[in-house]
């Protein structure tokens, strides 16, 4: 009898403790350690995002499932319908380079569930479609092809899946307590998680090294989703264990775990000021949109003028972080022409002034902004930018600058821009001498050689 309550002890210890035995573990690194693994990151600092699925057929936003609160057995037809027979990502490749972004992100999975790779846990996948093509294996192939890095968007929330329970944010979502508890009878949050962890091995397995896992997203609370829902912990620690020098985004509720995320992610909005974390600056990327969907939509029409896109980007790296800009496609696989004379637009501008984008940041302190720029600073050349938002009338003026300065040139030809003490000002402030005439840039840029 003591023996069987000693056992009973042992056991009921166990379960008690079984949790955190099997806790994941993150890999743990130095600062250092982790500077160095995402310095490519850092230095790029310019990058696609692209969602693709069955939502470009609709043409109406990618979250039409959850607006129109359209269900898994309604929303099929697009499924029996995808057939992108105009599919090229050599082009899609080519248009990326020659816009300068240096890396790229696809929705392998969005929150619809559709995949567009060959998954062997599910039927819904492009495969089976009227495309027959595993639409993210010639995606990666033609990428690399064009020296960029690769990525994968992953998305947590499946309005598709069985097992996937009834949400807040899924099309089916309900008033009541009670409501949610009939409907989720059944399903089995435990199938969904292993169903996600296999999907995540073979994206990280079956394709060859992938730079970037970009999960999305966390909603916890009140018939929301976390970190538990998700298994975030065992989840990250596949990724990395896979992949150990991939890059992973803050959005699977880990906030708080050492080595649960490496960048964060403001979307679709302008920081104020590099982003902080408990008072230390972290590695952050800014996900944006030509217009006001990440989808195709086909009737939008709030698009952003080159300009601003540009000014969208050189704000990021003045600031130390990136952008990640996207595109939707179309549902016969083309990039929208607005789309098109965009990235045009911002890649005639990178060709001769990305030298102020890559491997730039935020200026050192004690720089002075002038009215109307932006500055951007190389701490390998030892090279501030400023970035004419406003074409100046003759003259810039640089307070309290003089001393620091040995020369300046337009960036894009390389012509000398000739300095002088100001008729007024400060001792130590310097007048710059422009041409009268704004140089054919959308944006000028003045290169200054620092002492």
């Amino acid at each position: 009898m003591k023996n069987r309550t000693f056992i009973t002890v042992i056991i009921m210890v166990f379960l008690l403790i079984s949790p955190q035995l099997s806790r994941a573990q993150l890999p743990k690194e130095t600062e250092a350690q982790k500077m160095a693994r995402m310095k490519w990151w850092t230095e790029a600092r310019f990058g696609m995002f692209i969602h693709w699925g069955l939502y470009a057929l609709p043409a109406r936003h990618e979250w039409i499932m959850n607006r129109e609160r359209i269900t898994a057995e309604q929303y099929r037809k697009y499924f029996e319908m995808f057939d992108p027979d105009l599919y090229n990502p050599q082009e899609w490749a080519r248009m990326a380079r020659q816009a300068g972004m240096k890396y790229v992100v696809l929705t392998a999975k969005h929150h619809e569930g559709f995949c567009l790779f060959d998954s062997k846990y599910t039927d819904y996948k492009s495969t089976n479609t009227p495309a027959k093509r595993d639409l993210i294996k010639e995606f990666v192939e033609a990428f690399r092809a064009e020296g960029l890095k690769v990525g994968f968007y992953y998305s947590l929330i499946d309005w598709h899946h069985p097992d996937y329970t009834i949400d807040r944010n899924h099309p089916q979502r309900q008033e009541t307590d009670a409501a949610y508890e009939k409907l989720n009878r059944g399903k089995d949050m435990n199938k969904y998680r292993e169903y996600m962890k296999n999907q995540v091995r073979e994206l990280l397995t079956n394709y060859g090294e992938i730079s970037i896992m970009w999960f999305d997203f966390s909603f916890p609370g009140k018939n929301g989703k976390g970190r538990d829902d998700w298994d975030s912990e065992n989840l990250l620690k596949l990724a990395r264990s896979l992949q150990p020098g991939i890059i992973v985004d803050d959005r699977l509720d880990l906030r708080d775990v050492e080595g649960g995320w490496d960048f964060t992610t403001p979307e679709q909005y302008k920081v104020a000021k590099w982003p902080e974390v408990d008072g230390r600056r972290v590695p952050w990327e800014t996900c944006q949109t030509f217009s006001g969907s990440w989808g195709y939509y086909r009737d939008e029409t709030t698009w952003k003028s080159p300009a601003q896109l540009l000014e969208l980007l050189i704000e990021s790296v003045s600031k130390g972080g990136n952008l990640l800009l996207n595109v939707g496609p179309t549902a016969r696989g083309e990039f929208d022409y607005r789309a098109k004379e965009r990235l045009d637009a911002m890649g005639d501008w990178m060709k001769v002034n990305s030298r102020s984008i890559y491997g730039c940041t935020e200026a050192p302190a004690g720089f002075r902004t002038p009215e109307n720029t932006l500055l951007t600073y190389n701490p390998s050349t030892n090279r501030l930018y400023i970035h004419l938002l406003a074409y100046p009338l003759g003259r810039l003026t640089l307070e309290d600058m003089a001393d620091r300065i040995k020369y300046v040139q337009f960036l894009h030809d390389a012509s000398e821009i000739s300095m002088s003490a100001p008729r007024e000002g400060g001792k130590n402030d310097l007048s710059l001498t422009l041409p009268v005439l704004k140089p054919p840039a959308e944006i000028p840029v003045l290169e200054v050689f620092l002492k």
